[in-house]
């Protein structure tokens, strides 16, 4: 797979929903995780990201406006021992507590389906990081039938420095929103400081369906962290 640029191939996505991008920076000392949500809905862009003890969860910005919380609240990021975990939806808990049961990534997401919510049925993507290696998966219906699920996991080990692997739930806009197929795309990190890296992803998202933003560097050999959020909501 040829890797390609991850701002130029978000800023040539319209609407590529909820998305997940990691990537060891090119020095190799280094990971960076990014997690986006979008909105085509008042009640989707009607959100923030708050940081919690953990990670993070998304908030109503206006909760008089707020009409069915049931798939857009949620903790994207929790924190687990050495595990970092980032999801689109409530299986970030699932996946902390098979942990915490001493169970596996893989079989918490064997616990769960797709999202409810047709046509569209959104698939659910979910990555876990522990050092410089991570896993990825998705959990999609089979071509819309929801009837049918598809759960796939894709498992990275010493990924080589400069690169980084992006997933989304949708291929782009469109009615029914079309879930992402086939592996995670393969992209080239640039060397930049991870403040440039944050904006850069930040002003690639369209700009009329973006609504937060969360980046996190973590450095291989010590653990700290350095982390980003940005919101539309509140923004000047």
């Amino acid at each position: 797979m040829k890797p390609v640029d991850l701002f130029e191939t978000l800023r040539n996505n319209p609407y590529p929903g909820r998305g997940i991008a990691i990537g060891k920076t090119p020095c190799g000392k280094k990971l960076r995780i990014a997690y986006f949500i979008m909105g085509r809905s008042e009640n989707s862009r009607n959100r923030i990201f708050k940081e919690t003890e953990d990670g993070i969860r998304t908030e109503a910005f206006d909760e008089s406006k707020m009409v069915d919380p049931s798939l857009i609240i949620y903790a994207p990021v929790r924190v687990y021992k050495d595990a970092t975990v980032v999801t689109n939806g409530d299986q970030t808990d699932t996946i902390v507590e098979y942990l915490k049961q001493g169970k596996t990534f893989e079989d918490a997401l064997r616990s769960r389906t797709f999202e409810p919510d047709g046509p569209n049925f959104t698939p659910r993507i979910s990555a876990i990081v522990r050092g410089d290696a991570y896993a990825m998966a998705i959990v999609k219906s089979a071509e819309g039938n929801p009837d049918s699920v598809r759960r796939y996991f894709f498992d990275y080990e010493q990924e080589l420095p400069g690169f980084g692997h992006l997933i989304h739930t949708y291929e782009t806009d469109g009615n029914p929103l079309p879930s992402f197929e086939g592996e995670p795309t393969l992209w080239q990190m640039v060397k930049e400081p991870f403040e440039d890296f944050s904006d850069h992803v930040w002003e690639a998202l369209n700009p009329d369906n973006k609504v937060s933003l969360f980046t996190r560097v973590i450095d291989l050999e010590s653990g700290e962290t350095r982390t980003r959020i940005y919101n539309r909501n509140l923004e000047d």
